[in-house]
């Protein structure tokens, strides 16, 4: 009688999607749920033909086929409902903020900060953290623009292992960010993490 190996354990990675209410993680996430990965010239009406996902509906899953690996991609926004983001437990920390607005940007150091109170429990413990520009369609050059470098720069202060930035509305490096994600996402089932030695890695 030949032996049949057990199929394997399909493995969660929860991610728990972090940034102001209106910096656009919602319509990031409905984005990546019905594979909008086409660039498209932005018209004013690009929002309301986006379906966006419900509040209710979390958490969102997401089957990720990935360098030889499969794995679902649990992710919770912040507006969750049913259960407040800090009694979570995430494998990864997806910190989002609007290019186009700084006090979002900002605002991104609270998050940090509460993601090391809630999250991080001892010494040398850490929590592998993306941070993700939204809205690229909307960077206009003039005054107070924030260039990729800069939002790199805040990300490294911030100790995050990842920078990526796209527009959800044109689809513009949409598929790189979530590939980054899925990436990172991916080395937490591994034996070394995903934290990443020496720094930020920009994509």
């Amino acid at each position: 009688m030949a032996h049949v190996a057990n199929p394997p354990e399909e493995t969660t990675v929860t991610v728990l999607l972090l940034g102001d209410a209106g910096c656009g993680k919602t319509t990031f996430l409905s984005c990546l749920k019905k594979g909008r990965h086409i660039r498209t010239q932005p018209t004013e009406s690009s929002n309301a033909s986006i379906e966006l996902l419900r509040d209710t509906d979390q958490p969102f899953l997401y089957d990720i086929h990935f360098s030889k690996k499969s794995f679902t991609l649990e992710i919770y926004d912040t507006a969750c409902p049913n259960q407040h983001w800090s009694t979570l437990q995430p494998d990864v920390v997806l910190l989002a903020f609007d290019i186009s607005s700084r006090d979002s940007l900002a605002g991104l150091k609270g998050w940090r900060n509460d993601t090391i109170r809630f999250f991080q429990h001892g010494d040398g413990e850490r929590i592998p953290v993306m941070m993700v520009g939204l809205k690229r369609d909307l960077r206009v050059e003039g005054e107070g623009i924030i260039y990729p470098q800069e939002a790199y720069r805040v990300a490294q202060e911030l100790r995050c292992d990842r920078y990526a930035e796209c527009s959800a509305v044109t689809g513009e490096l949409l598929s790189e960010t979530f590939e980054d994600l899925a990436r990172l996402a991916g080395m937490t089932t591994t034996e070394t993490g995903a934290q990443t030695k020496g720094g930020c890695v920009v994509m």
